[in-house]
């Protein structure tokens, strides 16, 4: 059917209509959540049905039933709690901030938001949302009833979720970035975008997802802020918008760093990798939210915090562990301890590591060892030798 072939999310709208003819609303409103009310279906009907009415009437049950519970929206992060989180967010030990903004176009309904926020609350990353995804992650509840409001406080800090408002507070999410850097690292934000850019880009693991992104606005808000070095995920249509930033691991001159401290250059693990990609599917999705918050500064404690979810939800969701780990890894220090021998193990046999299995330690393989005081950045003016 035209209708089918025109549906961005290839529904059913043709054997749904035939249904409702027969009496059977049931498809129709089955839609309704997985819709996005573009109208094309009705651009191209033969018959002139006005489609999204329809399916609004067909569900209007169904939605008089939905009971979401949502915090109110709270506006800017407090410079108290980016006092409280900037440490363990640039030591990694907050393993991430996952900002979930923007519109409703989802690949497979509001529910993809709310699993995405619940997985990341409970690994004890700061979740933030805003708009329309703020709305939907409250639409669902948990087995005791509660929903993810409820559940967890809304403070700026690890296990937390934040409702920041609507769509024009996205910018209070670039806001507290900025603020890790001024308040935390003291570093000057008048007229000194690059360095705080730098800044954040190189230590503060935070990953941005447009998953519904349905305009070029929302996509812009999301290559927005690529521009001070945070990561955006989009859901599969955002690759309609032509517009990706991606790395390549494999071409050792894209990761080369300076070190502040001696002006050395240092080549440097894909932390992170893209700025901005679009995957297809949410269980995807979730495994490269956790690695998009891997950064170069991480400390040992952090980088174990990050791998072990990286590995527990690339297990969860797509069954095997990502073939790209060991990138990651820049010394024993940094494996999680309850899987450090079978990890050790895969490092040697599977990717010919040298490592001395009964001592437990790794002899070379990794890209580079761990420094606790390297000072990455990606600008000449920030090295001593010119300050």
């Amino acid at each position: 059917a035209n209708c089918v072939i025109a549906c961005p999310q290839g529904l059913p709208i043709g054997e749904a209509n035939k249904a409702a003819v027969a009496g059977n609303l049931e498809p129709l409103a089955n839609l309704f959540d997985i819709c996005v009310g573009c109208g094309r279906c009705e651009q191209v009907c033969k018959k002139h049905i006005p489609i999204v009415d329809v399916i609004h009437k067909a569900a209007l049950p169904l939605v008089r039933a939905e009971k979401g519970m949502v915090r109110v929206g709270r506006g800017p992060v407090r410079d108290t709690e980016i006092r409280n989180v900037g440490a363990p967010l640039v030591l990694g030990t907050i393993p991430g901030i996952i900002a979930i903004v923007g519109c409703g176009n989802y690949p497979n309904g509001t529910k993809d938001v709310y699993i995405m926020a619940k997985e990341f609350v409970e690994r004890k990353y700061i979740v933030v949302l805003t708009g329309c995804g703020a709305m939907d992650a409250a639409l669902y509840r948990d087995e005791d009833g509660k929903t993810l409001y409820e559940k967890y406080p809304g403070d700026f800090d690890g296990g937390c979720i934040v409702n920041i408002g609507s769509c024009v507070a996205n910018a209070h999410i670039h806001d507290a970035a900025i603020k890790v850097a001024a308040i935390f690292a003291r570093r000057n934000i008048r007229a000194n975008y690059a360095e705080i850019a730098d800044y954040i880009l190189n230590r503060v693991g935070a990953c941005g997802v447009a998953w519904g992104a349905m305009s070029q606005k929302a996509a812009s808000i999301a290559s927005g802020v690529n521009r001070i070095g945070i990561p955006v995920l989009v859901g599969p249509h955002g690759w309609k918008y032509r517009r990706a930033y991606l790395g390549r691991k494999d071409v050792d001159e894209d990761w080369m760093v300076y070190d502040a401290r001696d002006s050395s250059q240092v080549r440097i693990e894909p932390a992170p990798e893209h700025l901005l990609l679009a995957a297809d599917t949410l269980e995807e999705a979730i495994p490269l939210m956790a690695r998009l918050c891997f950064r170069p500064t991480d400390n040992s404690m952090g980088r174990q915090v990050k791998l072990t979810h990286y590995m527990d939800l690339s297990m969860k969701y797509l069954g095997a562990y990502p073939k790209d780990w060991p990138v990651f890894v820049r010394g024993e220090a940094d494996l999680p301890l309850a899987k450090k021998e079978e990890y050790l193990r895969i490092l040697k046999e599977d990717y010919g590591w040298d490592v001395d299995l009964e001592a437990k330690k790794i002899i070379s393989g990794p890209i580079r060892k761990m420094d606790v005081g390297f000072d990455a950045t990606n600008l000449e003016e920030l090295l001593k030798e010119n300050k």
